[in-house]
């Protein structure tokens, strides 16, 4: 079976929401600084329920912050 990885634009997001901070993202939907670090660098999927939360922060759909994508498939 092919191997697949969560992907995000978190950060672009971020920058295009008058550059909005780590921690302030992070205030928003209630996790730590770390935690939003960890989703941006790749390092951590997050819950569907927090993948909705940061989704609806940005004011976009869920499929514009995260995607499933087979690994090695840069974009």
């Amino acid at each position: 079976m092919d191997k697949y990885k969560v992907r995000n634009n978190v950060r672009k997001l971020r920058f295009n929401h008058d550059e909005m901070t780590q921690e302030q993202l992070a205030e928003k939907v209630g996790v730590t600084r770390q935690t939003i670090i960890a989703i941006e660098g790749g390092k951590y999927a997050p819950s569907l329920e927090l993948a909705f939360k940061i989704a609806l922060v940005f004011g976009v759909p869920l499929q514009e912050v995260f995607s499933y994508e087979l690994e090695g498939d840069e974009k």
